[in-house]
C-alpha cells in the first residue's frame, strides 16, 4: 500500500506543483512531502530497514494527525486539499489508518534489523 500511496501522492503533487503552484502552494508542498514519506516508508519496509521504517511511519502518523487537525481548525489556510486533509477523507481515511497498521506490523515484526 505504501508504494501505491507514494505513486498516487507523488503524481498528484508533481502535477499540482507544475501546473497550479500559485493556487495553493502550502497544500501542494505538503502533498509532495507526504509522497516522500510514503516512498521512504515503502523502501524501508521493502529493504527490511525497521528503524528507518518506524521513523517514516511515525512521521506519517504525526503528519496526518497534525494536517488533519490544522485543516479542520483553519480551513481558510488551505486553498486545496492535501493527501492528509481532514485526516485523509478524500482517500477514505486510509492515510490515517495506514500508519496505524504500519506501526502494528512493524512492532509485531520479528526482524529487528
Amino acid at each position: 500500500m505504501y508504494v501505491l500511496f507514494a505513486i498516487s501522492a507523488g503524481a498528484r503533487s508533481v502535477y499540482q506543483l507544475a501546473t497550479q503552484f500559485s493556487v495553493a502552494p502550502l497544500a501542494y508542498l505538503l502533498s509532495a512531502f507526504s509522497a516522500v514519506v510514503y516512498v521512504v516508508a515503502a523502501v524501508a519496509i521493502g529493504m527490511r530497514r525497521r528503524r528507518l521504517a518506524l521513523v517514516a511511519v511515525w512521521i506519517e502518523l504525526v503528519g496526518v494527525i497534525a494536517i488533519g487537525l490544522f485543516t479542520l481548525l483553519a480551513p481558510q489556510d488551505f486553498a486545496d486539499d492535501t493527501v492528509w486533509t481532514d485526516f485523509g477523507i478524500g482517500y477514505g481515511f486510509f492515510p490515517l489508518i495506514l500508519p496505524i497498521l504500519g506501526l502494528i506490523w512493524l512492532f509485531r515484526s520479528t526482524d529487528k534489523s
